[in-house]
Formats: C-alpha cells, structure tokens, sequence
C-alpha cells in the first residue's frame, strides 16, 4: 500500500464507531445506513458521514437496489489492511525486542560493575 492509501486506512479505522460500523458490514452482508442506525447508538447521519470514510478507504462500496443503497465488504482491501496492520505489529515487536535485550544487556552489565564495585 502507498503511503496516502496507509494514511486513509488507519483515519479510517482509527475512529471506534467507525470500526463498529465496518463490524456490522462485515457480519451482515449488503446493508443499508438505515439498517446500520438501528443497531449502533448514533445517528443516522454520523451512519452516513461514517460510510463516506469507510467508502473513501475502500474497505466498503455501496451498490444500488432499487431505491435503496446497500452497503457491502472491500474483502480484498480489508485483506490489505488485515496484512498491513500484521506487518505493523512484526515491526513493533522487533522494535521492542531490540529495546528488551539493548535493557537487559545494560542491566547484566550493571550487575557486574556493582559486584567489581563493591
């Protein structure tokens, strides 16, 4: 993923509602706002202004039925995210990996100066 397209994921997914909305998306199929509203405690509205952000991240796409609008799964975007945030972890953990034997070597040489010192 380009770095615009990382930045657009993680506003998109940052925000808990959101995610809440992306949530029912992804359990229930092709949905409506309307459907969404009734089940998460905001309103309609925000439904909409979070499907817009959702839509624009490309993890879901709306589709005609008649005359309502169904909103439904990116499945290989969320794929996409899925790897990404994977990939994000692994780096965090090498980070703090580095961090937990950079401390503990400073510790176990610690140790021995203090048992030279004393």
């Amino acid at each position: 993923m380009t770095a615009p397209a990382d930045d657009e994921l993680w506003s998109a997914i940052a925000d808990p509602s959101r995610r809440r909305v992306l949530d029912l998306v992804v359990s229930n199929g092709a949905v409506s706002a309307s459907w969404l509203a009734g089940r998460v405690p905001f309103s309609r509205q925000a439904v909409s202004k979070h499907l817009v952000v959702l839509e624009r991240a490309g993890l879901v796409r709306r589709r005609k039925q008649g005359r309502e609008v169904l909103y439904q799964v990116e499945a290989d975007r969320l794929d996409q995210a899925t790897r990404a945030m994977a990939e994000l972890a692994a780096r965090w953990d090498r980070r703090l990996a580095t961090v937990k034997r950079l401390a503990e070597t400073a510790h176990a040489e610690d140790k021995k100066r203090n048992r030279h010192d004393g």
